[in-house]
């Protein structure tokens, strides 16, 4: 989990945000903006229940108003999905597709604040983009690796398939230097004076 300390570092957790993240906010009050970065393949729906309760307790608790409150709803959704314009002040966001936002209620709950607090680390000056520069470099050198992967599978292929048509062709035994003509045969046939010469020939060419 991701938390800004004010609406400056909320800022900055809006535009260096990852396409992993999901953005968790108090609905229709200000509270700081805490952000749930998944794995590459999750959704919305693969959030665990415990794990989203704690992301909306962790937001009412900071919430100046929302904190008094016996429940509030919580809104959520991907980073993605957030819409920043130049008329906005600093941590104001909207939506992009505001059918993609979802609700929930989350009642006062001081145990779970209390145990996240446990594992709290201060960032001082976070150097949020260039987290997202690595990612993104990390990005292409997975897509340079994947694509070296396939070029060499396609070559080890193509090479399996050449092989097989080798194996397949006659080039290799309708050689000039090993046939013999009806002529040199009966030549043959002749010269050894041997009637079944020439089965003998076919069978030992078998």
């Amino acid at each position: 989990m991701y938390m800004g300390r004010d609406k400056y570092e909320n800022e900055l957790l809006i535009k260096y945000g990852h396409p992993e993240d999901c953005w968790f906010h108090v609905d229709d009050l200000s509270s700081a903006h805490v952000y749930l970065r998944l794995l590459p393949h999750q959704t919305l729906d693969d959030i665990p229940p415990d794990c989203l309760i704690d992301c909306c307790s962790l937001v009412k608790a900071n919430s100046i108003l929302g904190c008094k409150k016996a429940e509030v709803y919580i809104v959520y959704t991907r980073w993605q999905n957030l819409k920043k314009t130049s008329d906005m002040v600093d941590g104001q966001v909207g939506y992009h597709r505001p059918q993609n936002v979802r609700r929930a209620k989350v009642e006062k709950n001081n145990a779970i604040v209390r145990q996240i607090e446990k594992s709290r680390t201060e960032i001082s000056n976070p150097d949020l983009a260039m987290e997202q520069e690595r990612r993104l470099q990390r990005i292409q050198q997975e897509r340079k690796a994947q694509y070296k992967a396939s070029a060499k599978a396609k070559e080890q292929e193509k090479a399996a398939r050449q092989l097989e048509k080798e194996e397949r062709s006659y080039d290799r035994i309708m050689r000039d230097d090993l046939m013999i003509s009806n002529v040199q045969l009966s030549q043959r046939v002749v010269a050894t004076e041997d009637a079944t010469a020439a089965e003998e020939f076919e069978d030992d060419f078998m």
